[in-house]
């Protein structure tokens, strides 16, 4: 267990976006319920979702499923992204006034009349995060929100937005294949005393092993659009994740388990949210919760895979224009 936002949680939470936005072969209302339901019983605790996720469906689904046993689990969602009509890109707004309007529509959508955790989906360029942050902290006030979060943002906003008030979590990604974290805003994280919430520990389903062949994907897949899952580079990103297999084979441990196990080794601050449609996944997932890696495996599965490594960069060039993570300097293509 660890801390997150003042509360005691399970370290490996649940990304619900997999649910309803994003991917592909999305699951019904019934059985996307059933695999919430089925994730608290297994001993998941902390549930994280977005104004975003299938243009509020996803809070709607998470409210309905989880609703009469509010008390039970820890619930994280976020503002300052969203969609206004099937098609659109994701339009970014951290104005005060859309942050609470946004606020008081995820408490109505979730059925609950407080959040634990609430993030800034991105920032916002033409909003000084302070003024993000501000509208955030009077939700505080108010008691509708618990704990404040950024997403996808670098170490020096983190400091900037802690000196307006302090920021319980930063949702980053990262995983054995995306590093951007490791610049900075991993270390910021520790020593402000804020959690770090990775999402997509498994990389988009590349560190599972269960993803041969991306082309195969539904045309509405994300994936067809994130370079690394391209024919060109996705070949050799597959190479890479034989020699992290046979290290999980020797372990007795699953592909899946032994990226989850290391990325909890990088400090008792770190959480992780992975996502999924299918509660064997789920609960294999659960089961990296047991593994304690020793330094030299850590090492050695971290020197296979890690942003050098990969082939193809996390975003192509019009996704990362909204992300203001550092990056490394010559990212392959």
């Amino acid at each position: 267990m660890r801390n997150l936002a003042g509360s005691t949680v399970n370290p490996l939470g649940l990304g619900c976006m997999n649910l309803s936005h994003g991917y592909s072969n999305f699951p019904s209302y019934a059985d996307g319920a059933k695999l919430l339901r089925h994730a608290l019983d297994a001993g998941v605790d902390h549930f994280d979702t977005a104004t975003l996720y299938g243009r509020g469906c996803n809070e709607e689904l998470v409210g309905a499923a989880l609703g009469k046993r509010r008390d039970d689990y820890f619930l994280a969602s976020k503002c300052g992204l969203e969609i206004m009509a099937p098609g659109e890109r994701g339009r970014i707004d951290g104005r005060p006034e859309t942050i609470r309007a946004q606020a008081e529509a995820s408490l109505d959508r979730l059925g609950t009349d407080f959040i634990d955790l609430y993030y800034l989906h991105r920032l916002d360029p033409k909003v000084p995060v302070e003024e993000s942050v501000g509208a955030l902290a009077d939700l505080v006030a108010e008691g509708a929100i618990g704990a404040i979060g950024l997403s996808e943002v670098s170490a020096a906003t983190l400091y900037r937005a802690a000196t307006e008030h302090p920021i319980a979590a930063v949702q980053n990604e990262y995983s054995l294949a995306t590093r951007n974290s490791e610049l900075g805003v991993l270390e910021a994280c520790r020593t402000l005393g804020t959690a770090f919430v990775a999402f997509s520990p498994l990389s988009r389903g590349f560190l599972s092993g269960t993803l041969l062949d991306p082309s195969g994907l539904p045309e509405k897949d994300l994936r067809h659009v994130l370079p690394r899952f391209t024919a060109e580079n996705y070949p050799a990103n597959l190479e890479l994740l034989d020699a992290v297999r046979g290290v999980a084979e020797r372990l007795d441990v699953t592909c899946s388990q032994l990226a989850l196990a290391w990325l909890l080794a990088q400090g008792d601050h770190v959480h992780a949210i992975p996502g999924t449609t299918n509660t064997g996944h789920l609960d294999e997932n659960l089961g990296a919760g047991s593994i304690a890696l020793d330094d030299a495996t850590t090492a050695e599965i971290g020197a296979i895979i890690n942003s050098q490594t990969m082939h193809g960069a996390r975003y192509n060039a019009g996704q990362q224009q909204t992300i203001d993570t550092e990056e490394f300097a010559a990212a392959q293509t």
